[in-house]
C-alpha cells in the first residue's frame, strides 16, 4: 500500500529556466553561451547544490573558467533564485494528495544560494511532511545516501513509496532502492502515472 508521494523540485514543481533568466537579464547568445559553460552546465553546477563550499567559493570557481565573463557570471550568480518559478499546479496538487491522506515529501538537488533566494516561491513547502534538500545532507542525487537520509529522518519504507522526479538516473536509483519511480515529464502525464500506481497499491 502506497502511503508516501515523494517529489523532486526542479521540472517538476518549479520551472527552471537559466536561459530565459539570462535573456531578461539582457545576455546575447555569445554571453549566454559563455555563462552556461562556466556556470550552468558546468559540471560545477552540479557539486554547487552538494552544498560543501560557501556561496564565495564557488563563485570565485564559477569566474575561474572564464575571467572574460566575471561581470556577467557574478550578476547571474547573486540573482539565480530568479531562474526558478512556481507552477500553477503545485500547491493544489500537494494538498490534494494530503487530503486524501498521502504524506508528501521533497527530495531535491538545490543549492544553499537558491534556496534561500526561492524558499518563498515554493508555495508548497508549508503543506509538506518533510523535505531533505542536498546542500543541507552534503549528498546529492543519485548518492545512495541522499535517499536513505530521506527515510531515516521521516521513517520511510521505499515500498510504500513513489518518488517523482524529471531525471531517468534520480530514478533508476530510487528504484534499486525499493521505491516505486515515475520519471516525470508533465503535469498531465505525471498525475496520470501517479494515479496508476496509487490506484494499483
Amino acid at each position: 500500500m502506497i502511503k508516501n508521494v515523494i517529489f523532486d523540485v526542479g521540472k517538476v514543481l518549479v520551472e527552471y529556466d537559466p536561459d530565459s533568466y539570462m535573456e531578461r537579464l539582457g545576455f546575447d547568445s555569445k554571453t549566454r553561451q559563455a555563462v552556461n559553460q562556466a556556470m550552468f552546465q558546468n559540471p560545477l553546477w552540479e557539486e554547487s547544490d552538494r552544498g560543501k563550499l560557501s556561496t564565495e567559493e564557488l563563485l570565485e570557481k564559477f569566474i575561474f573558467n572564464n575571467k572574460e565573463y566575471k561581470e556577467e557570471i557574478t550578476k547571474a550568480y547573486q540573482t539565480v533564485g530568479d531562474t526558478i518559478k512556481l507552477f500553477p499546479y503545485s500547491v493544489a496538487w500537494i494538498k490534494e494528495l494530503k487530503q486524501r491522506g498521502y504524506r508528501v515529501y521533497i527530495l531535491s538537488n538545490y543549492a544553499e544560494i537558491t534556496y534561500e533566494q526561492t524558499k518563498e516561491e515554493m508555495e508548497f513547502l508549508p503543506y509538506v511532511d518533510g523535505a531533505v534538500f542536498s546542500f543541507q545532507c552534503k549528498w546529492i542525487k543519485p548518492e545512495r545516501e541522499i535517499y536513505e537520509e530521506l527515510c531515516r529522518k521521516y521513517s520511510i519504507e521505499p515500498r510504500e513509496s513513489v518518488f517523482l522526479d524529471d531525471r531517468l538516473e534520480n530514478i533508476e536509483q530510487a528504484r534499486n532502492l525499493g521505491f516505486f519511480g515515475i520519471q516525470f515529464e508533465s503535469y498531465e502525464q505525471g498525475v496520470k502515472e501517479l494515479e496508476r500506481i496509487l490506484n494499483q497499491k
